[in-house]
């Protein structure tokens, strides 16, 4: 899954510095305040709004843009929106299996978004647990290398519950069961390591190995659902070798 990873993280480090920023910001900040809603405004005693504050402030959403989103979703300031998560299946080119997470605050355009997304870049929607049987809810932390080795930070994550621990080139990939990744972070915290996120994922458990010409219509369809400002990630079970990706550039 090396080439998967890799895609992901290159696109997050451009997602920071395109044109689409104010859509990577609006969706952050929607994080933080469903995460105060749901696990009270305290970052430390909340570990998934901790990390969404960091996430934030990692891409450099403004620190008053953050505080405000804590403090609507702790119910200390009006003005926070009925955020629904919502999850959508489907298929995307040369048989992708696709899954959509959105946080909205009206489903019906939701639905209609990621529908026409799919359907106008060789999708389709499916039913309902034809596709999310494929993906497996894991842990996901990108610790920078920092002059770090692999040895150094199985070490400190192993008792953890960590499960495996990825290269993909400046940073590594810790991956661990979901409900592990709590135990994961806090044992990189406490070995002094600054980690550049946390978040359970969805991880494909069967891959669908793409060609350069699979890989851009994959990669287009992906572009055309994280357009809409419901969608807050898209997880697809495809893989691409390190020379597909450089070949698609």
């Amino acid at each position: 899954m090396s080439g998967h990873s890799k895609w992901a993280t290159t696109k997050h480090k451009k997602a920071a510095l395109d044109a689409k920023r104010g859509k990577l910001f609006a969706r952050l900040i929607k994080n933080i305040e469903v995460a105060a809603r749901t696990g009270g405004g305290d970052p430390d005693a909340n570990p998934t709004l901790y990390d969404a504050i960091l996430k934030a402030k990692k891409n450099s959403v403004p620190a008053d843009n953050i505080e405000r989103a804590r403090k609507r979703g702790a119910g200390e300031e009006a003005g926070g929106a009925d955020w629904q998560t919502i999850t959508y299946e489907g298929y995307g080119p040369n048989g992708v299996a696709v899954l959509i997470e959105c946080l909205t605050d009206n489903k019906n355009r939701a639905a209609s978004e990621v529908r026409t997304a799919l359907t106008r870049n060789g999708g389709s929607l499916a039913d309902p647990g034809s596709v999310a049987y494929l993906f497996n809810r894991k842990g996901v932390v990108i610790l920078p290398k920092s002059g770090l080795t692999e040895d150094d930070v199985l070490l400190a994550v192993l008792d953890a519950g960590a499960e495996e621990v990825n290269d993909l080139g400046e940073s590594f990939e810790i991956i661990s069961e979901a409900t592990d990744l709590v135990a994961v972070r806090n044992a990189l915290r406490e070995a002094g390591y600054d980690y550049e996120s946390a978040d359970a994922n969805f991880l494909p458990s069967v891959s669908v190995p793409l060609d350069a010409d699979g890989a851009k219509k994959v990669f287009k369809l992906i572009d055309a659902l994280e357009d809409s400002d419901d969608v807050q990630n898209v997880f697809a079970n495809f893989d691409v070798s390190d020379e597909v990706l450089a070949e698609v550039g």
